[in-house]
C-alpha cells in the first residue's frame, strides 16, 4: 500500500522521471505552452512554480539554483529575464493546466500546461507562423504556376 507516498512515479525509474521533469520544466519556460498529459502536467507544476520563484528572488545563488536543475543556459535566461519579471507582483499561481481531450492513439488524458500572462508572445508567435504559412503557399502556388506555363509552351511547339 502506498499510504502517504506522495509525488507522481509516471511509471518510470527516478532518473527517467527526473530528466522527463526536468526536460518538460525547461521547455515550459522557453515555450511558454506545452502539450502534455494531464499527470506529467500536475507533476511538472510545483517544479515550474519554484523555478519562477527562483527567478523572482533574482540572486545569483537562485541562478545557480536554476542552471542546476535546467537544461539550457537560454532557458534560465530567459526565466530571469522574461518570465520572472512578468510575475513580480504575484505570489504563487503562475500556471495552469488546461485540458484538451483524449489522445487519439491511446486516449490518454492530454492537456496544456501554459504560464499564465503569456498570451502575448503566444499570439504572437501564432501570427508569424501564419504569415510564414502564407507566404511558403504563395512561393509554391509560383512555382506551380511557372511550372504550367513552361509546359503549356512545350506543348504548342
Amino acid at each position: 500500500m502506498r499510504h502517504r507516498k506522495g509525488g507522481f512515479k509516471l511509471g518510470r525509474n527516478t532518473s527517467h522521471r527526473r530528466a522527463l521533469l526536468r526536460n518538460l520544466v525547461t521547455s515550459i519556460i522557453i515555450n511558454d505552452r506545452v502539450h502534455t498529459t494531464v499527470t506529467k502536467a500536475k507533476a511538472a507544476r510545483p517544479l515550474v512554480e519554484r523555478m519562477i520563484t527562483l527567478g523572482k528572488n533574482g540572486s545569483v545563488h537562485a541562478r545557480r539554483q536554476a542552471l542546476a536543475y535546467l537544461i539550457t543556459a537560454e532557458s534560465v535566461d530567459r526565466l530571469f529575464g522574461t518570465v520572472a519579471p512578468r510575475y513580480a507582483d504575484r505570489n504563487g499561481g503562475y500556471s495552469r493546466i488546461v485540458r484538451t481531450g483524449p489522445r487519439k492513439g491511446d486516449a490518454g488524458e492530454m492537456a496544456f500546461i501554459e504560464l499564465l500572462g503569456a498570451e502575448k508572445e503566444l499570439n504572437a508567435k501564432a501570427e508569424k507562423r501564419a504569415e510564414a504559412r502564407a507566404k511558403r503557399r504563395e512561393e509554391l502556388q509560383k512555382q506551380l504556376e511557372e511550372q504550367n506555363a513552361a509546359e503549356g509552351g512545350e506543348s504548342k511547339s
